[in-house]
């Protein structure tokens, strides 16, 4: 079992910059992957970055503005989100799985609003 916390969401203006943290308790952390995905209002939920061993992967829209790390020591991954846009607003979630984009245990989410 992993239990995954997300924080450092918040409102930001557009161009501007969040780091988003998921810090995970339980065991064998290191052997997961970890996705972040997001839900904009009235949206479906969809994968944005990912990292396990093989490597990290983004989804399209957040290419050269997205940076995900993990820090395996202390049991945390971020997201480095620069030159925020209006339409990254969603609620962002990290998630434990087997390999990128899989999903098995959820954070509750992190608001993250970018005003234009």
């Amino acid at each position: 079992q992993v239990q995954l916390v997300e924080s450092g969401g918040g409102l930001v203006q557009a161009g501007g910059s969040l780091r988003l943290s998921c810090a995970a308790s339980g065991r064998l952390f290191s052997s997961y992957a970890i996705n972040w995905f997001r839900q904009p209002p009235g949206k479906e939920r969809k994968f944005v970055a990912g990292t396990s061993w093989s490597g990290v992967s983004y989804v399209d829209s957040v290419k050269g503005r997205f940076t995900i790390s993990r820090d395996n020591a202390k049991n945390t991954v971020y997201l480095q989100m620069n030159s925020l846009k209006p339409e990254d607003t969603a609620v962002y979630y990290c998630a434990a799985g087997g390999t990128i984009r899989a999903a098995k245990y959820w954070g509750q989410g992190t608001q993250v609003t970018v005003s234009s």
